[in-house]
């Protein structure tokens, strides 16, 4: 038995970060025990727990998911602590010491300082320290505008990447704390300052200087010595500048590096006049560099281009080994896709995406400082001979998140979905969740990143990051009166309010919520949340109050396909239908989180919110018959998703749905709004042959489409790159746009069946119930949740159903068999410890279990094959010699004649269409024929 994962407000042996509210959480595993008995938190000052500072004794209701320590925690201390845990079956386990360190105390002593310099200039700030004394520690504080990295005697301080990251630099600037390796004897601090997302050229109107027009930087070296004595060095005017190698930079145009530029020219500082109480510590993981990856390639374009491949679209810098004559120019540009062969960057639109290295003779490993780039292939221009693909690396650059998770199936272009989601995740959580990391966008576009926000907490252990971005979206509201702006951080762009845009306030702290079980994030998001929902009402009752939200503007379905214009990106559903129903379902959450968190007050009128907005939406959107007055895809979709289908109407619904796509050949045509909750409401809603049709479908539009079109990430759009190998368009055209990735959380929770229990958050009770289905033979996977290991899989063979899983320390779940027989399953399950309860529910049998790994082998009560029948398609039908049989015989006489393409259409289409018909009697034959058929 052994205590793992040890985290204190979800990061590892923090640093720096605010920790008004500590809170650890652990994993215990390794054990045959089922149930946590007690455990045990103890907090001490120093690593050999001789002075304890706080005891919890064990205690039977001790969360390992998230225990806040009732401690004040004094500034400048590294605070030390274990875990202690006693199982049911007697096996007990200690922790490994872990520890996190509070910031510096306050006010600021230091000044902000800006080069005394023309502010175009890049520049380095420094300062000579002595250290006259053996050390016992030292901390620096610090931050910069806009972005910064330290230098300690010419070498680069710590791993981190892209400080101080971007945020509401109008609200807020987080600083870091460093542990800086300094030596007794002389020292020289360089701070390295360059643009960023703060100064420099950013933003969809091209501002310039967004939140600042000057550099600058702030800092105190705290010096702690063994005699007990302190130092305190603080940037002042005293501070000196010279020339940066890095002489330009920015987010979009890239950089140029001329590590051999003079630097002899000495500038002054001088004080510069921003606000310090806007200075709080950091809240973000680390920036960091997370892989390392080869080039696969080196091309030769028909055009006499030299280009890397990198066989991955990936985000980040070029690292390469160097040793060029001095003088020596060398261009790289970026781009996600060739063109007839060649080099091509035409989507980034005006995102130059250049990077320069001026060589001073000198043999050395380059990497660029302050920018980035989305890119697969990279053309190099001047390199002196030819290229050695072996000198460089793809260095893949991303917030630091625990993966939590792996899903693998019977299907390799399923597999390779899968990962190009993962792929698209890394590239565009980058301190924000932006919608693309390539052009001249890079934006935390809320839509996108509440989208994609339940698929994210499968992926990685996001809690974090979402805290930071959470925070940055709250700050905005305050400006906003409660309203979710399109983009946060706002960085210039006045953008618009939209629902499904401003749901990111609401739906991601409860997807969080959800999966870590920490009310940490609800209590910190929760004047945020009730915001965005008091301004949707003050919407509504400007509109006189009927509870529906049917003014302003909303991206409603963002580029689905059954809009009006071809090409366009508005979807053909009612926007108002979409913006009346996240209004009802963002109330929902805020009132069941308002009871979380013991608001009772709110949780009352919240709830009676949501029943007055869902009764109003029900008359607006429903006959009094039960038929949904809008006909698309998404309408359907949203309306069994969220709740908000009448129960008189629910069979209506789920028809209407299963019509629509018939009449679209069973090809999706939803957008950002539908497409995420699309395959499960067809799998939850008895139509999950149709959500595995959808998730094969190799044409266009569909996942596998990318994926047989050497898509190494999710494209923005159905068809970025149409089937000639030519991309659609430039004007919003990107390779990597995570935000169809969603589709993976319908693999978790459908395919292989894990889902989480809003009642029991945090996996402490879960229900695992895979869905198979016979095109996938074989699909299993795994989540290493807040509670620990989750394993759940399936495999259909000779005839038979094997269902696996794997129940972790501590919890309790339902593991749903799908077709069982509850007889045949007790017989199975009479010999297995760890199984508390068994029922029949309608075609399933339910067990509720303990900790374990369990196995059932069983044959299911309805076969696991390819089903044929009038709703089948032609295509399909002809390629079966069985069916194609009973067409001959019974239907083809008439068929054969009908003058238009027949194989898109159902047979059921194809009997009852204008050109033919068959009587009722005659179509049933077919239909129980096609039916038998193996």
């Amino acid at each position: 038995m052994k205590i793992t994962h040890m985290k204190v407000n979800h990061l590892v042996n923090p640093i720096g970060y605010e920790l008004d509210h500590p809170t650890v959480s652990f994993v215990t595993e390794d054990t045959s025990g089922k149930k946590q008995k007690n455990a045990r938190v103890l907090l001490a000052a120093d690593p050999d727990f001789r002075n304890i500072l706080y005891d919890s004794g064990y205690r039977e209701d001790l969360s390992s998911l998230a225990y806040e320590l009732p401690v004040s925690l004094e500034p400048e201390n590294r605070y030390y602590w274990k875990a202690f845990v006693n199982a049911d079956n007697g096996d007990s386990a200690e922790s490994e010491t872990a520890w996190f360190e509070t910031v510096m105390r306050g006010p600021w002593k230091a000044e902000w300082i800006t080069p005394d310099a023309d502010k175009s200039l890049q520049v380095c700030v420094f300062r000579d320290v002595e250290i006259t004394k053996p050390l016992a520690k030292a901390r620096l504080y610090l931050t910069g505008l806009g972005l910064y990295e330290v230098y300690i005697n010419e070498e680069k301080l710590g791993e981190e990447c892209l400080m101080p990251g971007f945020c509401d630099y109008d609200a807020w600037i987080p600083y870091q704390t460093m542990i800086p390796d300094l030596r007794q004897g002389h020292n020289r601090i360089e701070i390295m300052l360059g643009d960023g997302w703060y100064k420099g050229w950013y933003g969809l109107r091209k501002n310039h200087e967004v939140y600042g027009d000057r550099l600058a930087c702030i800092a105190e070296l705290k010096l702690f010595y063994e005699d007990g004595s302190e130092d305190i060095i603080c940037t002042d005017d005293n501070w000196k500048a010279h020339r940066s190698p890095v002489i330009e930079s920015g987010i979009y145009p890239g950089e140029v590096y001329e590590p051999g530029i003079d630097r002899s020219e000495v500038l002054n500082t001088r004080k510069i006049d921003l606000d310090k109480s806007k200075l709080r510590p950091r809240l973000d993981p680390r920036i960091i560099i997370q892989k390392k990856i080869r080039p696969v390639a080196l091309i030769h374009t028909p055009a006499g281009e030299t280009v890397l491949d990198m066989g991955q679209n990936m985000v980040g810098w070029l690292g390469f080994h160097c040793a060029a004559p001095a003088g020596t120019r060398i261009r790289f540009q970026f781009g996600e896709i060739l063109q007839e062969g060649n080099f091509y960057r035409d989507n980034l639109r005006t995102a130059l995406a250049e990077f320069t290295y001026v060589s001073d003779g000198t043999e050395r490993t380059v990497r660029q400082h302050f920018t980035f780039y989305g890119f697969r292939y990279v053309k190099i221009t001047g390199w002196p001979g030819e290229p050695d693909p072996d000198d460089f690396r793809g260095l893949v650059i991303y917030s630091e998140m625990e993966e939590l998770s792996q899903i693998k199936t019977s299907n390799p272009l399923v597999n390779k979905l899968f990962e190009n989601t993962r792929w698209g995740m890394r590239g565009n959580f980058l301190d924000v969740p932006t919608d693309c990391p390539q052009r001249d966008e890079r934006y935390g576009w809320t839509g996108d990143a509440q989208i994609f926000s339940g698929t994210a907490c499968f992926n990685m252990d996001t809690y974090a990051f979402y805290t930071k971005y959470g925070y940055d979206l709250a700050c905005e509201q305050e400006r906003l009166n409660g309203a979710v702006p399109d983009v946060v951080p706002t960085a210039g762009y006045t953008g618009t309010i939209s629902t499904a845009w401003g749901e990111a306030a609401t739906i991601i702290p409860w997807n969080v919520y959800l999966h870590f079980g920490d009310k940490g994030i609800l209590r910190r998001q929760f004047s945020s949340m009730r915001g965005w929902v008091d301004y949707m009402k003050s919407q509504d009752d400007a509109d006189g109050a009927r509870r529906l939200w049917q003014s302003g503007f909303h991206y409603g379905d963002w580029l689905a396909l059954d809009g009006n214009v071809e090409g366009g990106v508005f979807g053909g559903t009612d926007p108002f239908l979409i913006s009346s129903a996240y209004y009802y379902y963002s109330t929902r959450i805020v009132a069941k989180t308002a009871e979380i968190l013991g608001y009772e007050e709110d949780a009352g009128k919240y709830s009676t919110l949501a029943n007055e907005i869902r009764d109003a939406f029900i008359r607006e959107y429903f006959s009094p018959t039960g038929r949904l007055c809008v006909d698309t895809m998404t309408a359907y979709v949203v309306v069994l998703y969220m709740g908000l289908t009448p129960e008189h109407a629910v069979d209506k619904v789920r028809a209407g749905l299963l019509n629509k796509l018939a009449r679209n050949r069973y090809h999706l045509e939803t957008g950002f709004v539908g497409t995420p909750y699309l395959m499960r409401v067809l799998s939850e809603n008895g139509m999950n042959n149709y959500a595995y049709h959808l998730l094969l479908e190799e044409g266009f539009p569909g996942w596998l489409y990318e994926v047989l079109m050497g898509a190494t990430t999710i494209w923005e759009r159905w068809n970025s790159v149409l089937p000639d190998g030519r991309i659609s368009g430039t004007e919003m055209n990107s390779l990597n746009h995570y935000s169809y990735g969603s589709v993976v959380e319908w693999m978790f929770r459908n395919m292989i069946g894990i889902n989480p229990d809003e009642k029991y958050a945090g996996y402490r009770r879960f229900k695992l119930a895979p869905k198979p289905d016979y095109s996938i033979p074989q699909a299993e996977g795994s989540l290493r949740s807040a509670s620990g290991l989750i394993r759940s899989g399936y495999q259909l063979r000779q005839g038979k159903l094997t269902i696996e899983a794997e129940v972790p320390f501590n919890t309790e779940a339902e593991i749903h068999l799908p077709d069982a027989c509850v007889d045949e399953i007790q017989n199975i399950a009479s010999d297995m410890d760890g199984i508390i309860g068994i029922r029949q529910e309608d075609s399933d049998v339910v067990l509720i279990v303990l900790a374990g790994t369990y196995s059932f082998t069983y044959r299911p009560t309805k076969p696991y094959r390819k089903i044929y029948s009038l709703d089948s398609l032609m295509s399909d039908l002809n390629e079966n010699p069985k069916t194609k049989a009973i067409l001959d015989e019974y239907f083809y006489s008439e068929y054969k004649a009908i003058p238009f393409e027949k194989e898109l259409f159902t047979l059921r289409q194809m009997l009852n269409g204008p050109f033919t018909y068959l009587p009722y009697d005659k179509q049933e034959k077919i239909d129980r024929l096609l039916r038998e058929v193996e």
